[in-house]
């Protein structure tokens, strides 16, 4: 009798097996929707003082990020619209269409990998902000779910101009750090607010490899994208 009772007891804990993990598992996802609802929703309104990515870097032997950004965090009005304009030419002249996905982009970077062209990024800046606030550097299908999470809620929770502000003092500028302010002093000796069309013109240049271009010492492959960007600016409306 014993032994059959603790068979019909082994039965129906293996019965409520899958149910506890699909109550797991629903428990899990719900936290985690609270969490980065959280998240997106304080920085809506509150200047971070340093990314996920900084406290990565800071785990990997870099010295502590604080005050981090906030030293040198800059208000959309107090950076040059030059720059302003040369990023939204550089990286996502759609910015205030799509709403954190450039479908027309996607479509395009698809189109020319399966013509046997180059794999081509296609981030927005809302998806840069989410990747480099939020989310760490690893490139791992997870990572890639929580940006498009982040991407989702932040264009729900923020305004663009929110938006592009936090993109511009958390995006990174190479050896300057991160920030417009820095990237401004470092490589000009200037402030963000007084940097120049073509200063701006390079800096936004070298966004897709800040660690490799350098703006002070351009060569010829810079200097092209440089002037691809001023064509750009010309034919673009300052918005911000």
């Amino acid at each position: 009798m014993a032994r059959k009772s603790r068979r019909a007891g082994l039965r129906v804990r293996l019965k409520k097996f899958p149910r506890r993990i699909a109550l797991w598992f629903a428990a899990a996802v719900a936290a985690a929707v609270m969490v980065s609802s959280g998240q997106v929703f304080f920085a809506s309104f509150v200047n971070p003082p340093f990314t996920v990515t900084m406290l990565g870097e800071w785990i990997g032997g870099e010295p502590f990020p604080w005050p981090g950004l906030r030293a040198a965090w800059r208000p959309l009005d107090r950076i040059s619209p030059e720059l302003r304009l040369a990023v939204l030419a550089a990286e996502d002249q759609r910015f205030l269409d799509h709403r954190g996905f450039d479908m027309a982009e996607i479509k395009s970077a698809i189109r020319d990998a399966v013509s046997g062209g180059v794999l081509r990024g296609a981030s927005t800046i809302t998806m840069q902000t989410a990747r480099t606030l939020f989310l760490t550097t690893a490139r791992t299908f997870w990572r890639k779910g929580a940006e498009a999470w982040y991407t989702l809620l932040i264009e729900l929770m923020w305004r663009k101009p929110r938006i592009f502000e936090v993109y511009l003092n958390t995006v990174d500028w190479g050896p300057a750090g991160r920030g417009a302010e820095r990237a401004a002093r470092y490589y000009f000796n200037t402030s963000a607010a007084n940097l120049t069309r073509r200063q701006a013109a390079l800096l936004a240049a070298v966004l897709p490899s800040p660690h490799r271009w350098s703006p002070v010492s351009p060569d010829d492959a810079l200097l092209r994208r440089q002037q691809r960007i001023l064509s750009q600016m010309n034919m673009m409306p300052l918005v911000y």
